[in-house]
């Protein structure tokens, strides 16, 4: 018997961040506007199309783009409201698809094989977006293929707010003709090593055996031979699988120690935190638990912006904690627990300077996974005794 036919969406909401500005704000509608930092700092989170024109785009650093787009409005970016504009796109996705994948802060895959029986996949995906549409006015694109990879790259060429299907035998007619540096891990310097071979577009990938692109290029060579073909095998990781990521500590003793408690509290939330970033999540809930000696347990928790950070995590950790906790009494158990997980994007916080920020905390753990967990700690949970 043979395997049902794939059939997968890919929906991105387009300029997304802008798109939300734009909502808050109709008075930016057409002109040319920056998501990012300060005109001297920071990098572009994301730009208008009218900004684009000029050349420029997202992770540029702020002084280019300004230099090549004076005119243009920046906006620091209202982070709360990308995160409820972000769940809300989510909910309307949730509540029809089968088996989806959020696989960043404004874009989604969805599995539809299978469902043929039931409905034409490309006529549903088209209802789906039409009805995020006028629920959330929110521009929105997406490609619809056999595999992840021909969605995403169908998405990007439907922009902005189209969509495109690619019928299930078609992958390597509608690859062929576009720039090899559509696939992504193809860089400025992999680029420059596959012109040198007289590869321009993908389809000129196929002039060669996969032998000699092994050669030449390594086992990558074997992977790009097969993306030429349009093969892809990448699952669509159900969203729901990595519901929460959490920990708890019941004490030996039962407290009411301020310090010890608040100690406690920093020392979870940093450790779930590093496990969240291990994962590559970013994380859109908190909430804080207490367990009292007579084992009435109360729990609270808040939506926050995504984020991935100890030190946006541990204040809001520390004020759900202190509108829950009975002030005075002993506590016999303290939990902290992180929800709405997502797959991590960059774009899912705006800071000054995302990367310089990434690769903080990227150094940071690097060290934990070398030296052990307890090998950084912050000064708040370090004991007086401690060397």
């Amino acid at each position: 018997m043979s395997s049902p036919q794939r059939y997968i969406a890919h929906l991105d909401l387009d300029s997304f961040f802008v798109s939300v500005e734009v909502l808050n704000n109709p008075d930016l509608k057409g002109k040319a506007i920056i998501v990012g930092g300060t005109k001297d700092r920071g990098v572009v989170s994301t730009c208008s199309y009218e900004a684009r024109a000029y050349g420029v785009h997202s992770a540029m650093p702020m002084k280019k783009a300004m230099e090549l787009c004076p005119h243009a409005i920046l906006v620091n970016g209202t982070r709360g409201e990308y995160s409820r504009y972000s769940r809300w796109v989510t909910d309307i996705i949730a509540a029809k698809a089968p088996l989806f994948e959020k696989a960043s802060i404004d874009e989604f895959y969805i599995d539809l094989t299978g469902m043929d029986k039931y409905f034409d996949p490309y006529k549903w995906t088209i209802a789906l977006r039409e009805e995020i549409i006028k629920e959330t006015d929110l521009p929105i694109s997406f490609g619809l293929a056999t595999n992840k990879m021909i969605a995403k790259i169908a998405t990007d060429m439907a922009k902005p707010n189209g969509y495109i299907f690619v019928q299930p035998g078609n992958e390597k007619a509608f690859l062929e003709s576009l720039p090899v540096n559509k696939f992504s891990g193809v860089g400025e310097q992999t680029n420059k090593t596959l012109k040198a071979m007289g590869i321009l577009l993908i389809g000129d990938v196929l002039q060669f055996t996969p032998d000699t692109l092994e050669k030449k290029l390594g086992k990558w060579g074997l992977d790009l031979y097969r993306k030429a073909q349009g093969i892809n095998t990448s699952e669509v990781l159900n969203y729901h699988e990595a519901k929460s990521i959490s920990t708890e500590s019941t004490f030996e003793e039962n407290t009411n120690d301020m310090v010890f408690l608040l100690k406690e509290l920093v020392r979870m939330t940093e450790r779930i935190a590093f496990e969240l970033r291990q994962d590559n999540k970013l994380t859109g809930c908190i909430a804080v638990k207490i367990r009292y000696p007579n084992f009435e347990t109360t729990s609270k928790q808040t939506t926050i912006q995504y984020t991935f950070s100890d030190d946006e995590l541990i204040p809001a950790a520390m004020k759900l904690f202190n509108d829950l906790y009975k002030k005075g009494q002993p506590i016999r158990l303290l939990g902290v627990r992180l929800s709405e997980l997502t797959s991590h994007a960059l774009q899912g916080s705006l800071f000054d300077n995302p990367e310089k920020k990434k690769d903080l905390y990227k150094a940071i753990d690097d060290v934990k996974n070398k030296y052990g967990r307890g090998a950084l700690k912050k000064a708040r949970t370090v004991k007086k005794n401690d060397h």
